[in-house]
Order: C-alpha cells, then structure tokens, then sequence
C-alpha cells in the first residue's frame, strides 16, 4: 500500500501540471522548424547555429504559443524538389529550401495583416547556417540583443517574443498541433510524473519490508 505522504506528493504534481497549463503564458515569435520524413519537427538548435545539408527542408512560422510543446508548425507540404526546382544544383554550393509562414490575423500583432507564406531556395556556401540561407533569400531579418529571430522579410515591424494573454491566444482548434506533432505534451509530462513517483513508491515499500 501507497503511504500518505506518497499520495499527497503524487497529488501536488498532478495540481502543478493542470495550474501551468491552465495559466501558462503565451509569445508571439518565430518557431523554427525541420522537415524530417514527410513531417515538420521542432528544431533543437537555433537557426544561426543549424547547419543543414544540401537538400534539407527548413520552415519557420509566426505565431502565439505557450512553449516547443504547443508551437503552431508552418503550414504546407511543399517538398525540396518542389521548392529548388528552378535554382539548379552548383559546385561547392547547397541548396536549402525553406517555408516561410507568417501565421494568421489572430497571431498578428496590433491588427497588423501577415504576407502570405511562401517558400524560397537558398543557395549558400557548403558550412552556411540556416540563419544565412534565410538572409540570402528573405531579407530584412530583424534580431534583438540576445540574438533572437524578432522579423522576416521586415515582418513584424515591431516587437519580439512578447507576452500575449489567453484571451489574445485563443486559435481554432484546427490550428493546434496534435501530440505527434513534436515535441512532448504536458499530459505526457504529468504521465512520467506519476510513473516516477509510484515507481519510487514501490521501491520504498520494498526496502521498507527488507
């Protein structure tokens, strides 16, 4: 049996799961994103230290998210031979193909109309990072002091990473990611949580009985 103090403990993670992602805040920025067999996932490292190989599909979308768990992926399939299909291959130059999504009405900041998504062809020297690939091909980026990716083509004009209410976050639930979108849900999370501790739990027991 579960002593109390183990279920009371196992009863706050559960608490502090559902009050953070009841009242977990909202950023209006750019996620940065790779296509890996057919499906978009969330990119591990930033674009100025990625460095993608020839052929590779990258995508960055605009939009208000609460963290790499709930970020909106961009939209569209388009494939690299799609993409590079009129910028022919070069030697000692890749190509990189990127999506370019500037999100909806509703991620807009200040009523503000996003262009629509395009894609585009970087074609860059062999070691070029993604960062450099999208200067090459969808300028003006704008950056803030800590090197975050604040605009894209001028878009936003204003603004970086700011704060949004739940109220100003509310997207259709069309626009949402499902949890094989990438990225690990808070439902996973508070899962292990209860693993963890019943495991530990369990050990207790046994040494106690020991």
């Amino acid at each position: 049996m579960i002593r109390r103090p183990v279920l009371l403990l196992l009863a706050s993670l559960l608490l502090c799961a559902g009050a953070g992602q009841a009242q977990a805040a909202g950023y209006r920025y750019w996620s940065f994103w790779e296509r890996d067999a057919g499906r978009w996932v969330y990119a591990t490292q930033g674009p100025s230290l990625a460095r993608p190989s020839d052929g590779d599909v990258q995508g960055f979308r605009f939009a208000v998210s609460e963290d790499s768990a709930s970020a909106v992926r961009p939209r569209g399939t388009a494939d690299f031979a799609t993409i590079c299909a009129k910028t022919p291959a070069q030697e000692g130059r890749k190509r990189v193909a990127l999506v370019i999504d500037f999100g909806t009405a509703s991620d807009a900041p200040g009523g503000a109309s996003p262009p629509a998504a395009r894609t585009a062809c970087a074609r860059v020297s062999p070691d070029a990072t993604t960062a450099e690939a999208l200067a090459a091909v969808a300028k003006p980026l704008r950056y803030d002091t800590n090197a975050l990716l604040c605009a894209i083509s001028g878009y936003p004009e204003k603004g970086c990473g700011e704060q949004v209410s739940k109220e100003q976050r509310e997207r259709p639930a069309a626009e949402k990611n499902s949890p094989s979108d990438g990225g690990p849900s808070l439902g996973l999370l508070a899962g292990v949580a209860v693993v963890v501790v019943l495991g530990g739990a369990a050990i207790w027991q046994v040494r106690r009985r020991g």
